[in-house]
């Protein structure tokens, strides 16, 4: 492979020579980050809401019910007041986003896992095939997503964090697999491509070995998207009651405000913009980190 492709003017992409490479690129791309303001920024909050989710609950002991501290105001024992139970709000805080954190980044990896799969595959065979997954593109590309939710949402039993992110993973791949299916349009028709062949080295190592890491960059930063998207359509499906309410995180946090009216309570204010903020800021720490990640990744964005 290596010699056909050297004598094709081309470089073997994820060759062991090239192993100390991208270490470095890896390395490279770090201390940009680190140089960026926003990306910076972005990379620390997304740590510090993520490490606080996995580790709280850990440290944090779950609040406990007082209905005589019922809609208490920020204090020195509850800095962020307390709900229509009497919980400790910062408690609920602390150990209430790792279900909204799974649900965001497994339905954004089985989005991309599905539009890489389904993308790469359609562009490269074309034919029937593309003209099929095109079609079943375009049908759920169609139909309202928000619609489509509550009405699945209705249906099935979203009884736990899984049946959640296989849901918004299954509706939400069409547009990433659109711009996949276009970047290997453009891919298949290079050197180390025409040299695989010519190797005959088979369709599934020529799509997924040789094809789709040239796209690593490109599909990190549309995983991060796809992230922030699946986090706002579950705080939707939490917000109209279609996701299941056992338990505790900050779906469930916002639901329970609004229906109790939290928002016409002055004392009760925090607890539905704590989780709300916190929802925010992930999300505004996603984005942060994607477009300084674009403009380090793409020359043409770096260079203008």
């Amino acid at each position: 492979m290596a010699d056909a492709i050297a004598a094709l003017g081309g470089t073997v992409p994820g060759a062991p020579a090239d192993a100390g490479a991208a270490r470095s690129r890896g390395q490279g791309v770090f201390a940009q980050l680190t140089r960026s303001p926003s990306g910076f920024a972005g990379l620390i909050l997304v740590v510090l809401i993520v490490g606080m989710s996995v580790l709280g609950p850990l440290v944090v002991s779950p609040p406990v019910s007082d209905v005589n501290l019922a809609w208490n105001g920020p204090s020195g024992a509850h800095w962020l007041g307390t709900n229509g139970s009497g919980q400790d709000v910062l408690k609920l805080i602390v150990r209430g986003g790792q279900v909204v954190i799974f649900v965001g980044f497994g339905a954004a990896a089985l989005t991309t896992v599905i539009a890489v799969a389904i993308g790469a595959l359609a562009a490269y065979f074309r034919g029937r095939f593309d003209a099929i997954m095109l079609q079943i593109t375009d049908i759920v590309m169609t139909v309202p997503q928000i619609v489509l939710l509550a009405v699945m949402g209705a249906f099935f039993q979203l009884d736990s964090p899984v049946a959640l992110a296989a849901l918004l993973g299954f509706l939400t791949w069409p547009v990433l697999m659109r711009s996949i299916r276009a970047q290997v349009l453009s891919l298949k028709e290079r050197e180390f491509v025409e040299a695989a062949r010519l190797l005959n080295l088979g369709t599934w190592r020529i799509v997924f070995v040789e094809i789709v890491p040239n796209m690593a960059s490109y599909i990190l930063i549309n995983f991060i998207i796809a992230v922030t998207n699946a986090i706002y359509a579950l705080a939707g499906l939490y917000l109209l009651g279609l996701a299941p309410m056992s338990g505790s995180n900050w779906g469930i946090m916002i639901n329970d405000a609004w229906t109790s009216g939290a928002m016409f309570n002055p004392l009760a204010v925090l607890y539905i913009l704590a989780p709300v903020a916190m929802i925010v800021l992930l999300n505004l720490g996603l984005i942060m980190l994607s477009r300084s990640l674009e403009e380090i990744i793409n020359p043409r964005l770096r260079d203008s």
